[in-house]
């Protein structure tokens, strides 16, 4: 058996090679297919690589609180003025909204169930030096729950403590960029930089995070490994990033129950809960006590990165489904024309056939001939498919910011589509090959 599959194998690529023309011709259609499989599969793992790394930044289990921008507070003003004007309501244009704040947090950690950790947020851009060095830095005011919901890990010294935020002590945790800027051949552990006009004691270096800029672009996201940050106690006391909200100013705002404390506003507030489930359920009732408390005035979003990430993902399947629909027509087309093909090559070599049964071959034989050519120029259009498929991936993720990855899985599965599609549609021009009666085999010419 072994040897009759050898020498049919050996008939087939002597009879490939006498019609160089009409093989490559015949595989085009194999060679386009194969490298759209290895392409779709090299983009959709890459897609989904991405979307897992943009879950370790974001969290599923998280929801997104920030302040909307200045332009975004106008057109939703204008629109509300329009509503308003059109309901005959009363304006609402002396409304005083204390802005996202750490009253905020305080009410949300205290009201909303199922709630893990919550961060507030608070970012200036700073100058850091440190004996002639420079370099431009995000001073990022927090608390411990931070590096929590992020997933950082302090990889040399010590987090903040409580007497850190107690005592809005001058120290800070830097990241990796920063250590290698400032610090190329030094440890930062217990040494002294200045951000801005505060000098601040390095008591740990948290580990470097991956951070492609597609992310940066598309997520809104810093790059952490150039941030420092403070205890956000430290930020409120020794910075001078917000104005300072008093009583006498809520008064004077028409605000029915102001409060004794005074407040800052904050950049960002992250709340994590302890299971995905929760998230769903929690957003109307965040959205509903901010409102309260801010007078209804919509100077907040709250983004849910799951939802953000799922309809990414739903975006990138339906691209991934076009460009399997693409390949399957290709290898389909590919396969028909080879099947084409074998069918004028089993006219053509009737005399052949007709001798090779005169002298004793089977049918099984001569099937298995014609078998292995079909066969032989789907798997040699495979195998050039599956080059110009990788050479494809990494093309794509050279010229463009998607990200390829060729696996070893995509290769196999293209090679064994390869063989399948020689298969069946090179079984039919075989059968009829060998189901020829041999004295009309001979008689043909």
């Amino acid at each position: 058996m072994i040897a009759s599959l050898g020498y049919n194998l050996k008939i087939a690529a002597e009879a490939i090679l006498q019609n160089k023309v009409r093989s490559v011709l015949t595989s085009l259609g194999i060679i386009f297919g194969v490298a759209s499989v290895i392409s779709m599969l090299a983009i959709g793992s890459g897609a989904e690589q991405e979307i897992l790394e943009k879950m370790k930044l974001l969290g599923t289990n998280n929801i997104i609180i920030k302040p909307l921008d200045s332009k975004r507070m106008a057109e939703i003003q204008k629109e509300e003025e329009n509503d308003e004007a059109n309901s005959d309501q009363k304006s609402t244009s002396n409304r005083f909204s204390p802005g996202l704040n750490l009253l905020d947090m305080q009410s949300l950690k205290k009201i909303i169930p199922g709630i893990s950790h919550i961060a507030p947020e608070i970012v200036i851009e700073v100058t850091a030096m440190r004996e002639g060095k420079k370099r431009d830095v995000n001073l990022v005011g927090v608390n411990s729950d931070y590096f929590v919901i992020n997933n950082f890990s302090i990889t040399s010294g010590t987090n903040f403590n409580s007497f850190s935020f107690e005592k809005s002590e001058n120290v800070c945790i830097i990241g990796s960029g920063i250590s290698k800027r400032l610090f190329p051949t030094d440890n930062p552990i217990g040494q002294i930089i200045k951000c801005g006009e505060q000098w601040l004691t390095v008591i740990g270096e948290i580990n470097e995070k991956n951070i492609s800029k597609d992310n940066i672009q598309n997520l809104g996201i810093r790059d952490y490994n150039l941030d420092v940050y403070i205890p956000i106690s430290t930020m409120l006391m020794r910075f001078n990033n917000r104005s300072l909200v008093t009583k006498a100013d809520l008064q004077r705002r028409g605000r029915n129950q102001p409060t004794d404390e005074n407040y800052h506003q904050i950049d960002k507030l992250t709340v994590a809960f302890r299971s995905s489930e929760e998230v769903q359920p929690a957003v109307e009732i965040i959205r509903r006590l901010l409102d309260r408390r801010h007078n209804t005035v919509k100077d907040f979003e709250i983004v849910v990165p799951e939802l953000l990430l799922e309809q990414e993902q739903s975006t990138k399947r339906i691209f991934n489904i076009v460009l399997g629909a693409i390949a399957s027509i290709s290898l389909i087309v590919g396969g028909i024309g080879i099947m084409n093909i074998m069918l004028a090559s089993v006219l053509e070599r009737t005399k052949e056939i007709g001798i090779r049964k005169a002298v004793g071959a089977k049918r099984a034989d001569i099937m298995l001939q014609f078998l292995s050519e079909a066969v032989a120029i789907s798997v040699s259009g495979g195998i050039i498919g599956i080059i110009l498929g990788v050479s494809a991936g990494v093309v794509i993720e050279l010229l463009t910011d998607i990200k390829t990855i060729v696996s070893p899985f995509s290769v196999i599965l293209s090679f064994v589509v390869s063989i399948s599609v020689g298969l069946i549609f090179g079984i039919t021009p075989a059968r009829r090959a060998s189901m020829q009666d041999t004295i009309e085999l001979l008689r043909y010419e």
